[in-house]
């Protein structure tokens, strides 16, 4: 008589599996709701042209724009021509422009901002100057700039570097401040001594505050390049929008402003990962 077949024991792969593709489902549910709103942006935005319910004058066509876009990256470099050949130079530069200024920014916002957080006596020192100064609009300290660098790559670097260093050194400041007790307790008990607690306990407390403020320097100093690159230098992005706007052009008007927006999307991304990875024992909720 025949021995009956052996049941094929299912282990834990088929559950694994599951899970797996539930992760790159929610993934691209995610994607598909991250670009949604653009993508009906353009749509809505092709369509009223189409129906010529804008004049092309007033509000070019998607198409019209990536064409000047095209012309703007791949054409011939002229002379006179800013608005051909000319794209990558001019992202270049104000990419070289906000690395520079948002370093210096970042270098001294976090350091401040952790000396303000900890010590009363430098929080004395620098709180009121800082809120009296950061209370000033950007745009005033342009002609300071151009008065006291000239028209010359300083002058965009110090406005850059000055605009994002209080939304940095504010939210680190406010970090350090919460840096929660218990860790301070801890930390003595297990025999830390006093001078080490602000880089062993309080830097660290502080890093979800420290990568808030970096991202909404970053995110202004991308703003401020622009204005910079308008009035208080040659060559850029804002430089190249200027020139669209005396020249008439709305095609590259559009096509710099999503240039730039597309720049500070990038840059935002990488400092969030970069937050993620150094964060990664942050626990939080999130609603579906």
């Amino acid at each position: 008589m025949s021995q009956p077949a052996g049941l094929v024991r299912v282990g834990p792969k088929a559950p694994q599996f599951d899970a797996t593709a539930d992760a790159a489902r929610r993934k691209i549910w995610r994607l598909a709701r991250r670009i949604a709103l653009p993508a009906a942006i353009l749509i809505a935005w092709e369509a009223v042209t189409a129906a010529q319910w804008v004049s092309s004058a007033s509000l070019p066509s998607p198409l019209a724009v990536a064409a000047a876009w095209w012309e703007w990256i791949f054409g011939p470099r002229q002379a006179l021509a800013w608005y051909s050949g000319t794209w990558v130079l001019y992202l270049l530069m104000s990419l070289e422009r906000v690395a520079a200024g948002f370093a210096i920014a970042a270098a001294a916002g976090v350091s401040l901002g952790v000396l303000i957080g900890w010590y009363a006596v430098v929080e004395d020192l620098f709180d009121g100057t800082i809120n009296f100064l950061r209370a000033v609009p950007m745009t005033a300290w342009v002609p300071f700039a151009v008065f006291l660098f000239g028209i010359h790559e300083s002058a965009a670097i110090f406005l850059i570097a000055f605009g994002s260093f209080f939304p940095i050194v504010v939210n680190v400041a406010a970090g350090a401040r919460q840096t929660p007790r218990i860790l301070i307790r801890a930390a003595r008990m297990l025999g830390t001594p006093p001078r080490k607690l602000l880089l062993r306990v309080v830097l660290p407390a502080a890093l979800p505050s420290i990568f808030t403020g970096l991202r909404v320097g970053l995110g202004l100093a991308w703003v401020l390049v622009i204005v910079a690159e308008m009035l208080a230098v040659q060559g850029g992005l804002g430089y190249a929008l200027w020139s669209a706007y005396q020249f008439s052009r709305l095609d590259l008007i559009l096509a710099a402003i999503v240039s730039v927006g597309g720049l500070g999307l990038a840059s935002d991304r990488l400092i969030s990962l970069l937050a993620r990875r150094i964060l990664r024992w942050q626990t939080g909720s999130m609603g579906q």
